[in-house]
């Protein structure tokens, strides 16, 4: 018996595929890229996060991300043989090599670039009289002994540094080596000898044997520790003026280390192991960070100990850096998991509506089946061999895709979304067919909105998904959405709204089309009301497509508003930084600019609007204004610190103190800040006349001359209406506030004056602003003449900087697929709503051509038909979206995305806002699509007979 059941399947399955190849494989290509899709996911996720994680890494300084073990040399109460055996060569290497094996996963070494010796941690100050000084102090000098000099340098002059004899703690000539820009900027060569102090008889002499050039100056070898290749120049502390003097290293030969033993430059002996990031993954991140805590401060540390020493230390700023790099993914992540979010649910309604959409087809066929005998289980059992087939290998080619397209990641994930998809189809596709026929149904009952009413459990339902709905947002409202991290009810907020949407809409739905039915009954046409009538009957507007549509529609305008406020944050911030299209200014922030250069930078062809600006920064505000904004005055709000970012800290009342004063030509002002989207700038208010004229020519500027400011908010509220005196290096007047701005071109501060420049007893401007598209090098060339002090900066340039790092790229990347994925779902479920209904409007136009019913009128009715539930999906569509965004934009900063990594970059929060081509295109899409379909649909069935679609007997 059981034979014989398998020997009866088989057939079925056969007969079924060749009777409907089409329908199965559409089905299959559906499934196969929704599979695709779904696995594709995770595996990208997985890829950004670790080519993230890899580039912070590589990116990193390398004196933070190396790993180092250090310890103090020997103590003094061994015997000396084993002082100096314990930092030799050989012993150095065997404590090194067991160092790398016990690092702990997923730490790995870079061996490569691993270096250990011994070290002088207290610089010796070197007397010779050859050695540059200037400001008269001599330079002090830090020495090191360590491995792989050969491999990591290449000799420039000289011969490279050896021990031709065994080096003890009592030998007092050792050979040494400097890189090119130590030896160039110490004055050093072949033959240069310095001398360091020792405890116990004659000074160590270090003779330099060599000049080198590093084979990879920026690699770990030569970077960990800056000063072992390049010197630098830095002021002395202890002096009560500015005195400066250099500092630098020399390089011993790598057996010398015994003779700093005698020295009192406190020598420690140091393993140095930079990370290899080449094997690291995204989710190895967590285990690394709780690696690098336990190498510091836990059991790793134990163990290194038990290696190196009781007193060995592991020092490194790798976790720093890791969990940065996490805060970024964890600032990405909401982010993501909405569109994902959103997009998986989009695709499971599409994936169930395509079942309703077979369900439909073969709704005749399994009731005859039901009718004769058929078990719902029998039944049940054949439709999920028949899906099976089809969908099984489909879910595991889109997988196999999937692993092919994107090399990276974990391999779980995508295989659990693959199967989620596929099991998805195999259940919903024969459930559903088969709880249509629990009970007998008669034939050709009417499925009409208007006049149906839904059953009490429909009812039932419908109330308690929408009061759990609405309890979600209500809860999601008061809790915020900021509180980091991936919360499932944040990123559900798109399914919720547009849950909650689809609900009433569908409910709503027949009240428009019933009052538009009378007066529609009125008419002498028959088109308006046919189609009213038809649009209430069709199953088209159900709640299914529906919620499918504005889920669609709500993740392609919030993924559209993500990707829009990208750009916006980036523009902005290229602007905040450079003013304008142009910018010319001095490398010091005083340094005027020269009038030739002016006119010159002017006259450029694509110049626009040219803008010179006098711009002094810590302007101290007086001490009366200090108190009248009722900010307490305690010694910590007394600074006056001066340059760009003295004053860009807070912008209220209290941290207005150390204000930046701006001179500008009002009209020149007024057009920049029109052309470039600041404020609108009230330049009649600067007027130079009266009390502000400008001065003649030698004429010193008094403390009676009052000058009308406009100020920003914070300063105009420290400020108010009185006259206040200010002592600046452009004349001493007192000022009047007489209008506020919030932003002023060229600054991130929050704290300025705005005057007028031709008020100012020094009027010379420091920085000079253009609109337009002047050639790059004609204005390079232009500020060159003129000097070397004078620089150039391009908004285009500054925004070329917002690049974007791994992580940004993959997270935007997996947006524009998610908007791409949203549109696509988008039209297939208006394509399959309107399919589900495509035989009986064909019947329908058939029959009524019999009654003189014409081709035009045919597409009209089509088209008026489909388009109140395309307006339904595109207004809901539009309702949603908004109302996403609105829900979740107080806790979305989109700086992560858009700033993060780029160094001196505004990082205030950029918050989400509504874009209003995301919102509108895809709705508008929808309604276009609803049209197309009903017009191609209606050509096609007038160029059919009558015949061929009313056969006799058809229940149609």
């Amino acid at each position: 018996m059981r034979d014989g059941k398998r020997a009866a399947s088989a057939p079925w399955i056969r007969t079924r595929l060749r009777t409907a190849p089409g329908a199965a494989v559409a089905l299959a290509v559906l499934v196969l890229v929704t599979a695709f899709l779904a696995a594709a996911f995770p595996r990208a996720v997985d890829a950004y996060e670790t080519k993230g994680l890899r580039h912070d890494i590589r990116l990193a300084d390398a004196g933070r991300s190396a790993v180092e073990v250090s310890r103090p040399q020997p103590g003094l109460e061994l015997p000396r043989e084993q002082r100096e055996a314990g930092v030799r060569t050989p012993e150095l290497k065997r404590i090194g090599g067991a160092l790398g094996k016990a690092l702990p996963e997923p730490l790995r070494a870079d061996m490569s670039s691993v270096a250990y010796g011994l070290r002088t941690m207290k610089p010796v100050l070197a007397t010779e009289p050859w050695l540059p000084r200037p400001d008269t102090v001599p330079p002090q000098l830090s020495y090191t002994a360590q491995t792989g000099l050969k491999e990591h340098a290449r000799l420039v002059k000289g011969a490279w540094p050896t021990t031709p004899d065994a080096v003890t703690a009592g030998s007092r000539a050792v050979r040494g080596a400097v890189t090119e820009e130590t030896a160039a900027a110490l004055n050093m060569k072949v033959g240069s000898t310095l001398r360091l102090p020792t405890a116990v008889g004659g000074p160590l002499t270090v003779t330099i044997t060599g000049i080198l050039a590093p084979r990879d100056p920026g690699g770990s070898y030569w970077s960990a520790d800056p000063l072992v290749r390049t010197p630098s120049l830095i002021p002395d502390p202890a002096s009560p003026f500015p005195q400066n003097y250099w500092t630098g290293t020399v390089l011993l030969a790598e057996d010398a280390g015994p003779a700093l033993l005698a020295t009192a430059t406190e020598p420690s002996l140091f393993w140095r192991f930079p990370p290899d990031p080449s094997e690291l993954t995204g989710p190895d991140g967590t285990r690394l960070t709780a690696v690098v805590n336990s190498l510091e401060s836990g059991p790793g540390l134990l163990k290194v100990r038990a290696i190196a020493g009781d007193t060995a230390e592991v020092l490194t700023g790798l976790g720093h850096i890791v969990q940065a790099n996490a805060r970024m993914r964890d600032a990405i992540s909401p982010v993501i998991a909405v569109a994902a979010l959103g997009i998986g649910s989009v695709a499971a309604v599409v994936l169930v509506m395509t079942g309703a959409l077979i369900a439909a087809r073969r709704k005749a066929e399994l009731a005859l089946m039901r009718s004769r005998g058929g078990s719902l289980r029998g039944i049940g059992g054949r439709l999920l061999a028949e899906t099976a087939v089809t969908v099984v290998p489909a879910s595991a080619l889109g997988l196999l895709l999937a692993v092919l397209a994107v090399g990276e990641g974990r391999w779980w994930p995508a295989a659990l979304a693959a199967t989620g998809v596929g099991l998805l189809v195999c259940v919903a596709l024969p459930l559903r067919t088969t709880l249509q026929h629990i009970r007998p149904t008669l034939h050709g009952a009417r499925e009409d909105m208007v006049s149906a009413r839904p059953s009490r459990r429909r009812t039932v339902a419908e109330l308690t998904l929408l009061v759990l709905a609405v309890g979600a947002v209500t809860a999601l409202r008061r809790r915020g959405t900021s509180g980091g991290g991936t919360d499932l009810l944040v990123s559900g907020a798109p399914v919720l709204v547009a849950l909650i949407a689809a609900l009433v809409l569908v409910r709503l739905y027949p009240l428009p089309l019933r009052l538009a039915a009378r007066p529609m009954a009125r008419l002498r046409g028959a088109i308006g009301f046919l189609s009213l009538a038809r649009a209430g009957r069709s199953s088209a507007g159900g709640a299914l497509p529906l919620l499918a549509l504005l889920l669609a529609l709500a993740t392609a305008a919030f993924g559209g508003s993500v990707i829009a406020g990208i750009g916006d944050a980036r523009d902005d911030a290229a602007l905040t930084a450079v003013g304008a299209d142009a910018r010319i200014s001095g490398r010091s922030e005083r340094a005027p600019l020269p009038d030739e250069l002016v006119r010159t930078a002017r006259d450029l062809d694509g110049v626009r609007n040219a803008a010179p600006l006098r711009i002094e920064f810590g302007v101290t505000m007086p001490e009366t204004a200090a108190g009248d904004g009722g900010a307490g005055s305690g010694p910590d709000d007394s600074g006056t610190d001066t340059g760009p970012g003295a004053d860009t800290g807070g912008g209220d009342a209290a941290g207005a103190r150390a204000t930046t004063m701006v001179g500008v030509d009002p009209a020149s002002y007024t057009r920049l800040a029109r052309t470039t989207g600041l404020p609108d700038f009230p330049s009649g208010l600067l007027k130079a006349t009266g009390p502000s004229a400008p001065l003649s020519e030698g004429a010193e500027s008094g403390p009676e001359r009052v000058l009308p400011v406009i100020a920003s908010p914070a300063v105009a509220a420290r400020l108010g209406k009185e006259q206040h005196a200010v002592d600046t290096l452009s004349g001493n007047f007192k000022v009047q506030v007489v209008g506020t701005v919030e932003r002023v071109a060229s600054l991130a501060s929050t704290n300025f004056l705005i005057v007028n420049s031709a008020s100012l007893e020094e009027r010379a401007a420091t920085t000079l602003l253009l609109t337009g598209a002047p050639d790059p090098g004609k204005l390079r060339a232009a500020a060159d003449g003129n000097g070397e002090e004078f620089v150039v900066q391009l908004r285009s340039e500054e925004r070329a900087r917002y690049v974007n790092t791994p992580m940004q790229a993959g997270a935007e990347r997996i947006y524009l697929a998610a908007v791409a994925a949203g549109a696509g779902y988008a039209l297939l479920a208006v394509l399959l709503s309107l399919l589900q209904t495509a035989p009986e409007r064909k019947t329908l136009l058939a029959r009524l051509r019999t009654m003189g019913l014409t081709t035009g009128q045919g597409r009209r009715l089509l088209a008026f038909e489909a388009t109140p539930q395309a307006l339904l999906a595109a207004g809901g569509g539009l309702l949603t979206g908004w109302a996403t965004i609105v829900l979740l934009s107080p806790g979305i900063d989109l700086v992560p995305l858009a700033l993060a990594g780029v160094a001196g970059s505004d990082t205030s929060p950029v918050t989400l806002r509504a874009d209003l081509w995301s919102l509108a295109l895809p709705a508008a899409g929808v309604v276009a699509l609803a049209a197309a379909v009903a017009g191609v649909q209606a050509w096609w069935a007038s160029r059919r007979g009558s015949i061929t679609e009313l056969r006799a007997g058809d229940s149609r």
